[in-house]
């Protein structure tokens, strides 16, 4: 089954483009399926570009998916025009009776700034305390999983001397854990990160389980034991083009940014560079939702009236 989004969004063009099967909601709603309703709390400043690869990478799945894009009310976005906003987004106090299926928070451009200083702070932390009773799994993406590593087990993330911009090698750690079936003994994903959380503190607390590192990147993918809770602090979402444009991006400031790590042939920074984690990424989304989103969630959803 294919992904039901809304007829209009931007991201519909590029994906059709790319033979990726959807279905619009006139279609949907003949079809007497329950789709899987997925909560994506986009909080990356170029909206149209993740609401893309998210949807790219929730695509490869027999599953109907139905995913609703939820924004902070108390951040105002430099990035994304107001009118795509109102037309494609939600804000949580609309929603937040409802039950999910499942729910993504995305990264941010927010490493250097201690989570308290986050200007939507207190209502992501709200989010996040509402996802653990009306939401059945949800995946945390680079500073989004270390902001709920930090927030739901108190982990602390570190500033890196430079940043981490790359493609690295993980290693699998535990085979047996449904979430990497399917994965090779080693993968490739993309990071580009100016901070980190440790292993060392990971393994403090008992009710965490790493999945997957990198002895150049450090831990990949880390999960609660009951998997309701899944961090991932790179970015497999990532397209073939977007660590090529964030070192541009930084070029043009004046930044002077390293070359990402085994990206280009060559090391030419004018080369397309080859993809070799689409199929990880695609994996990885294909085991969350069949194994920790659908054979877990209620088939009726409730909503909660006391809110």
């Amino acid at each position: 089954m294919p992904i039901k989004i809304q007829n209009d969004l931007p991201a519909r063009a590029v994906l059709e483009s790319e033979n990726i099967f959807m279905m619009d909601e006139t279609r949907a709603v003949s079809q007497d399926i329950r789709p899987l309703e997925i909560l994506i709390l986009n909080l990356m400043p170029i909206k149209e570009e993740t609401e893309t690869q998210l949807l790219r990478a929730l695509s490869n799945t027999p599953l109907q998916i139905e995913c609703t894009f939820l924004m902070m009310s108390s951040h105002v976005s430099k990035n994304t025009s107001a009118s795509h906003l109102n037309k494609f987004y939600v804000t949580f106090d609309t929603i937040k009776k409802k039950h999910y299926d499942g729910m993504i928070i995305t990264g941010a451009p927010v490493e250097h700034l201690e989570y308290e200083e986050v200007n939507y702070w207190p209502e992501l932390t709200k989010v996040m305390e509402w996802s653990k009773t009306h939401v059945t799994s949800t995946m945390h993406i680079c500073w989004g999983a270390q902001a709920g590593l930090y927030y739901h087990y108190g982990i602390p993330k570190y500033e890196r001397k430079t940043k981490l911009s790359g493609v690295y090698n993980h290693m699998v750690t535990d085979r047996k854990i449904p979430l990497v079936r399917s994965f090779n003994d080693y993968f490739d994903a993309p990071h580009s990160r100016y901070t980190e959380v440790r292993e060392s503190d990971i393994q403090k607390v008992t009710d965490l389980v790493i999945v997957a590192k990198s002895e150049e990147a450090g831990i990949f993918l880390v999960m609660s034991r009951d998997g309701r809770q899944i961090f991932v602090q790179g970015h497999p979402e990532y397209d073939r083009m977007t660590l090529n444009n964030e070192y541009h991006r930084d070029l043009k400031k004046g930044l002077n940014p390293a070359l990402p790590v085994n990206y280009y042939v060559d090391n030419d920074p004018f080369s397309v560079p080859p993809l070799m984690w689409r199929s990880t990424a695609n994996m990885l989304y294909t085991n969350w939702l069949n194994f920790y989103v659908y054979q877990t969630t209620p088939y009726v959803l409730e909503i909660d009236e006391t809110l």
